[in-house]
């Protein structure tokens, strides 16, 4: 199963995190997500347990704990349906209409009135 891990402290490590988990059973992985940029933890993460039972026993008694001084957020990760992963268009302050025409009439401080496409 796989196991979303929230508000975690930023100075956790992996390892530290697998120990915890390592408490209620197997544990195959453990990732901490940091930005691509600074490497700096986002405070929060995943865990794969192969065994569903142990995995919902650590869930149990997990959400909620405190690690570090901070309360984690531990529950079942879900994937996303397709529709609502992040979009990367950034049109940002406008009326974007239609394809590649479009009115971006830009309210931003970046100037205003580009019309038009390509």
């Amino acid at each position: 199963m796989n196991i979303f891990v929230g508000s975690l402290p930023f100075s956790i490590e992996e390892a530290d995190l697998r120990e915890s988990f390592e408490a209620y059973g197997a544990v195959d992985s453990v990732k901490i997500i940091t930005d691509k940029f600074t490497g700096r933890s986002k405070g929060f993460g995943f865990v794969e347990m192969p065994n569903d039972d142990e995995a919902q026993k650590a869930i149990d008694e997990l959400n909620g704990a405190t690690v570090q001084g901070r309360a984690i957020v531990v529950n079942k990760s879900e994937p996303k349906p397709e529709g609502e992963r992040r979009s990367f268009n950034n049109n940002r302050g406008g009326d974007s209409r239609g394809g590649y025409g479009g009115n971006n009439r830009g309210g931003d401080n970046r100037g205003g009135g580009n019309r038009g496409g390509y």
